[in-house]
């Protein structure tokens, strides 16, 4: 421990901390832009720059990579200080449009909040734009370069964070600016579409599609049957949107504010969150019992399988065919349900809420995603941004709605449902599934731990009490996953048994709770919250294992048959295909 002050207080920290991490420590706030807790520091703004004094020294320093040092005496707020950021606004200010209220990130933007807490009122300097045209080629992120400030954040969580370096700095000085190597378009690039790069863009640079006007035309056009869907990490995140706490659980008021939205019928992914594991437990066991490529991989993620069939096609024989929980609810609707229910299944508009946004993608990744054989099976995928914006907009006050449930027979769910919204939880939801296919006995404790938590890569032994014993591993955030893949790609060089028999991938850290159309602001202390909520929501349900669900056990005897069966290998299996890292 070290001894410092800071404005005169005196604080103790640890050695290496950071004098912008010693500040917050006594609540004190040094403005930030390309900051941000998940990204390694990197002090290209200036904007935390701060006075610091010390044993035979005084000199100014970029607080967020700058480590405290014994006895240093730091200012974080004078005269100067005030001007030299006022400046640095100014210039950033001085070639940033003035659209405020057309941009996305209006009330929400860092640089909005930084201009008007530093008291800027007028422009000191003439505007320099370099018109730059918006790049919508990508079907998941947009990119206006005219917005963008150079912080560098979404490159550094692009390259560092995510490993798939879609994009870069082109050019230098007042030319410079953010696009894929070569200046190719975004649709042309490597690009994995998790929305990791909006997620952590302090402007409006970059952002998801908006496809909120095509929701609103469904629910309103006469002909068409709106149906929609809720992903597992929603229903922690949203209440984000109205000023609520992190892991607030408001799942039945979703339900709630979808149908006052407009929406005829109301589903929940966890639903199909149960299904996608009596496919893919069945797919495992039958792979570890009569022969197939080990280890099983899973496919939930879409961000996750575009990566794989660009970086690593080579592990396609190892994915599970298995849909994403999106894609087999968005099949059953049409398939099934429109036939129950005795509704024209071409005239079902089917839209899925995701914490995601390469759910987008997704929706028209290939053919099999038209398994239904009435269009595409999910029409049009939004992220949770997007729901709220749609709730402010019809002037809904969710918070103080009724609690309402979903619709039967794709609403119910179980708590191995809910827990694939975070890291480990897919695993989780297996291993209790899996042990009762295999024992034909109950988990005594359904709680496996060893999932759990934000460690990148975790590994575990399951033992299954009769002899049978598989080793998985878990991880997230795509720089984690080559850990995991070049073992496995090591021991099938070597001629030697796999290190695994499952693993579980999801592109983002921590999991779907911080996918990238979750609300903003995702940190670890966020997700941390979020994952306890749904952890919380798993806790309090009735049943936790997926084959419980009477309404999955329902699906199968009136229309699937059994689990990886042939008409659930028609409507809720897939295949992947090689791909290039560039399309130009």
């Amino acid at each position: 421990m070290i001894n410092i002050k800071i404005n005169g207080i005196s604080v103790q920290v640890e050695e290496g901390t950071t004098i912008l991490q010693a500040a917050r420590k006594v609540n004190i706030k040094i403005p930030t832009l390309c900051y941000n807790p998940d990204l390694p520091a990197w002090a290209s703004c200036g904007l935390c720059i701060v006075r610091t004094a010390g044993p035979g020294s005084s000199r100014m320093a970029r607080a967020c990579t700058t480590p405290c040092a014994e006895k240093m005496d730091i200012i974080t707020h004078d005269a100067e200080l005030i001007s030299v950021r006022r400046t640095i606004l100014e210039l950033i200010l001085s070639n940033h449009p003035n659209d405020c209220l057309q941009c996305r990130r209006n009330g929400n933007c860092e640089l909005q909040n930084l201009a008007a807490d530093s008291g800027l009122r007028k422009a000191s300097y003439r505007k320099v734009f370099n018109t730059l045209p918006v790049d919508d080629s990508n079907p998941a992120i947009v990119l206006d370069p005219e917005k963008c400030i150079r912080c560098g954040r979404c490159v550094k969580v692009c390259q560092e964070v995510q490993n798939v370096w879609a994009i870069e700095f082109l050019g230098r000085g007042i030319k410079s600016k953010i696009a894929p190597a070569g200046d190719a378009s975004l649709g042309e690039s490597p690009c994995i579409k998790c929305g990791q790069c909006a997620a952590h863009c302090p402007v409006g640079a970059l952002y998801e599609r908006d496809d909120t006007a095509k929701v609103w035309n469904a629910i309103h056009n006469p002909e068409l049957h709106s149906v929609v869907q809720i992903a597992p990490a929603v229903r922690v995140a949203l209440a984000e949107a109205f000023g609520l706490e992190p892991g607030v659980v408001i799942t039945n008021k979703i339900y709630a504010a979808l149908r006052m939205l407009g929406f005829k019928t109301v589903f929940d992914t966890n639903f199909s969150a149960d299904l996608t594991i009596m496919e893919e437990g069945s797919e495992l066991i039958k792979r570890l019992t009569k022969g197939g490529d080990i280890p099983l991989i899973t496919s939930c993620c879409p961000a996750w399988v575009d990566y794989m069939e660009k970086y690593y096609p080579d592990m396609i024989p190892n994915f599970s065919t298995a849909k994403s929980p999106q894609q087999m609810m968005g099949a059953m609707i049409k398939a099934y349900w429109a036939q129950k229910a005795g509704v024209d299944p071409d005239a079902v508009y089917s839209v899925s809420v995701m914490p995601c946004t390469a759910k987008k993608w997704e929706t028209k990744r290939n053919d099999d995603m038209k398994s239904a054989g009435h269009g595409q099976d999910v029409d049009i995928s939004i992220t949770t941004r997007e729901l709220a914006r749609m709730i402010k907009q019809a002037g809904i006050d969710i918070l103080n709605m009724p609690e309402e449930e979903a619709d039967n027979p794709l609403g119910p769910y179980t708590g191995a449902g809910t827990i694939f919204g975070v890291t480990g939880g897919v695993m989780e939801a297996a291993v209790r599934t899996a042990y009762n296919l295999i024992t034909k006995k109950e988990l005594p404790n359904v709680n496996f731990t060893p999932v759990r938590g934000l460690e990148g890569v975790k590994e575990a032994e399951v033992d299954f009490g009769n002899g049978t014993k598989i080793k998985i591993a878990v991880a997230h955030q795509m720089s984690n996953i080559a850990v995991v893949l070049d073992k496995i790609r090591q021991a099938r060089k070597e001629g030697k048994e796999p290190p695994y028999q499952f693993v579980e991938v999801m592109a983002c850290r921590g999991g779907c709770i911080a996918g990238g159309g979750q609300p903003y602001g995702s940190t670890d202390e966020v997700r941390e919250k979020r994952a306890a909520g749904i952890y919380a929501d798993d806790k309090h349900s009735a049943r936790r294992c997926s084959h419980h669900n009477p309404f999955i056990k329902l699906v199968y005897e009136e229309f699937l048959g059994e689990p990886n069966g042939h008409k659930a290998h028609e409507l809720l299996h897939t295949s992947y295909t090689a791909r290039p890292l560039y399309t130009v």
